[in-house]
């Protein structure tokens, strides 16, 4: 892709820095923070330091005053060696951040975002639950006013930084009878549950957040991908939450978290094609020096012709997944792009991967090479913030809907 298209030189001093950051950082320790399942915390610290975990907002609310390409450049990069980093700055950016800065009033922001964009403590977003994944819809857990504040009653399941974050977004049923409508979003606090690790390290907890009596991290997720990223339920047990801590106005929950969501996606799409590409790579420097035959093994048409299609799916990725960050970024409608950018970048990560370990033959199927981590990472982006099928729903829809306009 013809860098100019997109990018200014900001942009690409941006990828230098994160990409340099990426391999003598976040690489050498992948591999074993994967096979521990073990929270990255102190590259999460640096990533604070650097910016990395408030790149799109104003440095008036702690962030580091970048824009929204300079952001999936960010989650792009750091997925060419690790995708579970690169998940931890998505999740904490566009789930855990973004609707406080996009819905919230100006005393949340004040109060919320400059801890959530400087790296001082970690965010995220309660939206699944056991019985409402693709059909957000059908959302359970409850809100119910009382004397100035709602009760809180339910669970999530599968939430990123369920265990390590402090600031989470949630959703909950504040009418029923009003379906959809009748759903709304509440800013909720708790302490993280590695305590004994952040105070050691200085990032991740902040005594000015009172945790709310009842809310708290459930079971951690023992993953097959995705392993370094913290996924844990929460649980709420008749959690009193201030009247104030309303994110938007009631009813709004999920429209609000639909949009959330169409943001997510592009997240998604650079997070995916960062695993191609760290695939491709591994995949391209293996067979030129990998010998079979009395040759190297990128001479033989079986596996040129894979490393061809892998370089022409990523660049088409990389095109899909830019234009709907651009169509973004310029305030344009980009819901149906980046369903397809979603949909597209995450089937190739899928495929990219199983190419790269097929390309090592034995020993891609080892963990002495790090495209078996690959391809166990890159199968939940088909899964996670929509899944494929809700993808093509979502572009279907859009389809039929200018066809009938």
């Amino acid at each position: 892709m013809d860098d100019s298209l997109y990018f200014s030189e900001q942009h690409l001093a941006v990828r230098e820095m994160v990409r340099q950051f990426a391999r003598e950082e976040v690489a050498p320790v992948a591999a074993k923070f994967d096979a521990d399942s073990i929270f990255p915390w102190d590259n999460v610290k640096k990533m604070g330091e650097l910016g990395l975990l408030g790149v799109p907002w104003p440095e008036e609310m702690g962030g580091a005053g970048l824009d929204l390409l300079s952001y999936m450049i960010t989650i792009e990069e750091l997925a060419k060696e690790d995708a579970s980093t690169g998940l931890t700055v998505s999740a904490h950016t566009t789930l855990g951040t973004s609707p406080i800065v996009h819905f919230g009033t100006d005393e949340q922001k004040r109060r919320y975002v400059p801890l959530l964009a400087s790296g001082r403590v970690l965010g995220g977003f309660g939206l699944t639950e056991p019985d409402a994944g693709s059909d957000a819809g059908g959302t359970r857990t409850t809100a119910v006013r009382r004397n100035g504040h709602y009760v809180l009653n339910g669970s999530k399941r599968f939430i990123t930084h369920g265990s390590v974050g402090e600031i989470f977004i949630v959703t909950a049923v504040t009418d029923a009878s009003k379906g959809t409508k009748g759903i709304s979003s509440f800013i909720l606090t708790k302490e993280t549950s590695d305590l004994a690790k952040v105070r050691e390290i200085g990032i991740g907890h902040d005594t000015s957040l009172a945790p709310m009596k009842g809310f708290r991290a459930g079971k951690k997720e023992d993953k097959l991908g995705w392993r370094a990223s913290d996924t844990a339920e929460l649980i709420m047990e008749d959690v009193e939450v201030p009247a104030e801590n309303l994110l938007g106005t009631e009813g709004q929950g999920f429209v609000n978290f639909m949009r959330t969501l169409d943001a997510g996606r592009i997240g998604i799409a650079a997070l995916s094609l960062g695993i191609a590409e760290g695939a491709y790579e591994e995949a391209v420097r293996y067979a030129s020096v990998r010998r079979q035959f009395g040759k190297a093994i990128a001479e033989f048409q079986g596996i040129s012709f894979q490393l061809a299609d892998m370089a022409t799916e990523i660049e088409a990725g990389r095109h899909l997944m830019f234009h709907a960050a651009w169509l973004a970024q310029q305030g344009k409608p980009f819901s149906k792009e980046a369903a397809i950018a979603k949909l597209f970048c995450s089937e190739l990560a899928m495929r990219a991967t199983t190419k790269a370990v097929q390309v090592f033959g034995g020993y891609g199927y080892t963990k002495d090479y790090p495209v078996e981590r690959m391809m166990r990472d890159a199968k939940i982006c088909e899964i996670g913030e929509g899944t494929s099928e809700i993808q093509r729903m979502v572009i279907s829809r859009h389809i039929l809907k200018e066809l009938a306009g």
